[in-house]
């Protein structure tokens, strides 16, 4: 088992929010991301998506990306990110990728997750200025 880590993916197969207008680097990014993943991550690897995984707003609108990141090989865990607006509680979306189905995905937020013989945790990694 390999332990993989990726953030930043800003899928919007379900919204119209297209990564290559931020340049020509980022045409045809989700398949870039399929054919590389392919090449290295197997079935029984971890892949830990640390943050802004989809741009979508509600979690019900996160379908597709859902199923794009199901459809590739591996554990996924995905932590919060700054563009996570989509992101609910834990229990919705346990909920949520159980009546779908996607059953290789599952989330880190204030718990941790034991895969094989490792622990798995996450946390904020900056200060809230306010309370500085």
């Amino acid at each position: 088992m390999s332990i993989y880590a990726i953030s930043d993916l800003h899928l919007s197969f379900g919204d119209n929010k297209p990564m290559d207008i931020f340049g020509e680097v980022w045409d045809n990014h989700t398949e870039k991301i399929k054919e590389n993943w392919n090449k290295k991550v197997k079935e029984n690897d971890l892949v830990l998506l640390p943050g802004d995984f989809s741009w979508a707003m509600y979690l019900k609108d996160t379908d597709k990306d859902f199923e794009y990141l199901n459809s590739l090989p591996g554990k996924k865990l995905l932590l919060k990110g700054n563009h996570d607006y989509w992101w609910t509680t834990l229990k919705k979306m346990r909920e949520y990728i159980e009546e779908n189905k996607f059953e290789n995905i599952d989330f880190i937020y204030n718990n941790s997750y034991l895969y094989e013989d490792k622990i798995i945790v996450g946390t904020r990694g900056w200060q809230d200025r306010k309370n500085s």
